[in-house]
């Protein structure tokens, strides 16, 4: 606790903070839970440092929701709160955001615009800017936002960290200022994904048993037409990362999600804007000289206009684009999309703050109007600014998404085979249901010695010379050759069932290629040449096999 409070110092960043707790009594805190793990109490987060926006409530600091004159003093935790500190994380204090949780830029509170963590002159965007920007500076371990129409997803992709959306309705939101109660939910931001999964677990309700990611999930990518208007460089990121994503043995398959875009549309566009005025336009109009940001007070005052016959109107319209939409997780695990459009500066937001706002959403804004899963991910930089990805996925399938980004995090291991698992053979389909894909043909460097075992199906064993051998070729004496083989990419995950499910003799070890590199590759136990045929002269099984033949 201490480190926060020195790294907090050290920023000099007021604008992230509305209010941050007496050091001496978080430290008290802190001395508490460090004695009741002394006893042998198991607290999975004790020793974590959270920060909390500041719409949602924390026993013993106001709640503002941006604006001071709305400010009230909660007498109990928000829910998420209260089981997070129940697993001894220790609150620092609130965090600032667009006032009444309304906007993605960071930049619509009295409290003052949130300055992105890489570039000051960016947004940190929104609304929950400042739990995002916390993290980012590493001032906290993470952080608690919210998400309406991408509050907890964009903010998390111009910091260069993991933001989680759960599925919504999994994580109560008793406690928390609603911005549109109906789809708001209670976000994690955090430098790494495990962190922030584990978080967001801590605090939702007891999740449905969904089927596990295949081992080749198949991914839908919008069309080339609808990722047009990215900003310079984006395009080439998103391509690269959904390479990279190919790599690891993902399905990648092109939808047109013009429904899901028209959907998004409606949130700010349509009727449902009405939810916002439900929320606090009343408090707005009773306090017309309050420190209002201008631009929030006229959105949420605007949803005092469509009737109720509009809202029936676009609640069936929104049911005729989720038919027609939602298709694409019937035949699809995820939806890959950037997580926005571009990374504006704090000056285009002030030239154009409702035109920049509405770009941002395109991509976050459908989800929650759906009920609909979603977790952003860092994807590289561009210029020296993070660029993000979002997998977005069927209510209830976040193990699911967090199991596809980790696939995705995770760069994927390289394994080196030489018989029955090459193109063509008879064991390559194990590699593909692993979520394998072809690299590249290789040569081993010139010390192996391939044998045809007696096995069925027919397959050869690869030692290096100096390992046992037979009496054929010598116990460590034969000379050795360079064999050919393949490459192959596995994802993590489907590289340790390969490994755990390998029957014997057959076994995973490093072999030196002809380039100079070492990666895993198939080899065999000397146990089992005793009656195997040398076979080296051929170079290869495939050659092998082709003598056979002739």
């Amino acid at each position: 606790m201490r480190a926060a409070f020195a790294r907090i110092r050290e920023a000099d960043r007021p604008e992230v903070w509305i209010s941050v707790r007496p050091e001496p009594e978080v430290l008290a805190e802190a001395e508490a839970i460090d004695e009741r793990v002394a006893a042998g109490e198991r607290l999975p987060l004790a020793g974590l440092v959270f920060a909390v926006k500041d719409n949602i409530d924390v026993l013993g600091l106001a709640t503002t929701a941006g604006c001071a004159a709305y400010s009230y003093r909660p007498d109990r935790d928000a829910t998420c709160v209260a089981r997070l500190r129940a697993a001894g994380a220790i609150v620092i204090g609130k965090t600032n955001l667009d006032q009444f949780a309304t906007g993605l830029v960071g930049t619509r509170s009295p409290f003052g615009p949130v300055r992105n963590a890489w570039d000051p002159a960016r947004i940190s965007g929104g609304s929950s800017s400042g739990s995002a920007v916390a993290v980012a500076l590493g001032e906290v371990d993470f952080a608690l936002g919210t998400d309406t129409a991408g509050s907890g997803r964009v903010p998390a992709a111009f910091q260069g960290i993991v933001g989680v959306k759960p599925t919504v309705g999994s994580v109560p939101t008793t406690g928390v200022v609603p911005a549109c109660r109906s789809v708001d939910c209670v976000t994690v931001f955090a430098p790494e994904l495990a962190l922030a999964r584990t978080v967001a677990e801590l605090m939702g309700d007891p999740a449905p048993v969904l089927p596990a990611l295949p081992a080749r999930p198949r991914v839908a990518v919008p069309v080339a037409a609808q990722l047009t208007g990215l900003a310079e460089g984006w395009s080439e990121a998103f391509a690269a990362a959904v390479a990279r994503l190919r790599a690891c043995g993902v399905e990648i398959v092109e939808v047109d999600i013009s429904p899901l875009l028209a959907a998004a549309a409606l949130l700010y566009g349509g009727a449902f804007v009405a939810e916002r005025y439900a929320a606090v336009g009343e408090f707005i109009e009773k306090h017309p000289d309050a420190d209002l940001d201008p631009t929030v007070a006229a959105i949420i005052l605007a949803g005092a206009a469509p009737t109720a016959a509009e809202l029936f109107r676009d609640r069936e319209r929104l049911e005729q684009l989720g038919a027609e939409g939602l298709a694409v997780f019937d035949t699809c695990d995820a939806l890959l999309t950037p997580t926005t459009t571009g990374h504006p500066t704090l000056a285009e937001v002030a030239a154009d703050p409702v035109g920049v706002n509405s770009r941002l959403g395109r991509y976050t804004n459908f989800a929650n109007l759906f009920g609909l899963a979603a977790l952003a991910v860092p994807a590289g930089l561009v210029d020296g600014l993070p660029f993000g990805v979002m997998v977005t996925g069927a209510p209830h399938s976040d193990a699911a998404l967090a199991e596809l980004a980790a696939r995705f995090a995770a760069p994927p291991v390289h394994v080196a085979v030489f018989g029955a698992h090459l193109r063509g053979q008879p064991l390559n389909r194990q590699l593909v249901g692993l979520g394998g894909a072809f690299a590249e043909d290789v040569r081993t460097a010139p010390e192996y010695r391939l044998f045809a075992l007696r096995t069925v199906p027919a397959k050869p064993g690869l030692v290096r010379t100096g390992a046992n051998t037979n009496a054929n070729t010598g116990t460590g004496t034969a000379q050795g050759a360079s064999i050919e083989g393949e490459l192959w990419k596995l994802p993590a995950a489907g590289f340790a069932q390969l490994v755990a499910t390998l029957p014997p003799p057959m076994a995973i070890g490093p072999v030196a290629l002809a380039d100079g590199r070492t990666v895993p590759g198939f080899l065999c136990e000397p146990a089992a040449l005793d009656d195997a045929e040398d076979i080296t002269a051929a170079g290869g099984w495939r050659a092998h096999l082709g003598q056979a033949r002739e």
